[in-house]
């Protein structure tokens, strides 16, 4: 079963990697390759969360709770994993109540923010699952710059908090904002 969770780890992985591509395309590029990157992001979408849930139920199968949270590092993991699931949740619900809309205006800048913060958050997420399983990769060096060290660390700096309440922020406003032009 432990090499099922492998195998599945690399769907989500994957298809969020090319969600992300995606969204990046789709909001910063005119034209054709533009429009169908809009036209099947999707698809990708709903794949990559079925790859997820697939791969959040085994890894639980697999590792008890208790095992997951012994350790900073399965704690992490754990987190950015739970984390990359519900940002890129988030980025389905929008995608697919806002249909071509999603990418109007200063909605396309949201789609870009989440998905880059997403592709951070499964980025660490499995860079963590490669130290948990000893292939341990050069992202690990990008954690360690922004004050992460894989191993001991279970918190989440100062600066990312006052970077996700910015963010919030920011989302709250720009929703509100959509709003007014809306009504």
């Amino acid at each position: 079963m432990t090499g099922m969770h492998h195998m599945l780890v690399h769907f989500p992985l994957g298809l969020w990697a090319l969600a992300t591509l995606m969204i990046l395309v789709g909001a910063l590029l005119p034209g054709r390759m533009a429009e169908l990157s809009r036209a099947a992001l999707l698809p990708v979408l709903v794949l990559s969360l079925l790859g997820a849930l697939a791969a959040i139920v085994s890894g639980f199968l697999v590792w008890p709770l208790a095992a997951h949270t012994h350790s900073p590092l399965g704690r992490n993991h754990l987190l950015m994993s739970l984390w990359s699931l519900g940002i890129f949740t988030m980025l389905t619900v929008l995608v697919w109540r806002a249909g071509d809309a999603a990418f109007d205006g200063a909605r396309r800048w949201v789609l870009v923010l989440l998905a880059l913060i997403g592709g951070l958050f499964f980025a660490a997420a499995g860079t963590l699952g490669g130290h948990l399983v000893g292939a341990p990769t050069a992202f690990s060096e990008v954690l360690g710059v922004m004050g992460w060290e894989v191993y001991t660390t279970f918190y989440s700096p100062l600066w990312v908090i006052a970077v996700m309440v910015l963010i919030g922020v920011g989302c709250a406003a720009l929703g509100r904002r959509g709003r007014r032009s809306v009504d």
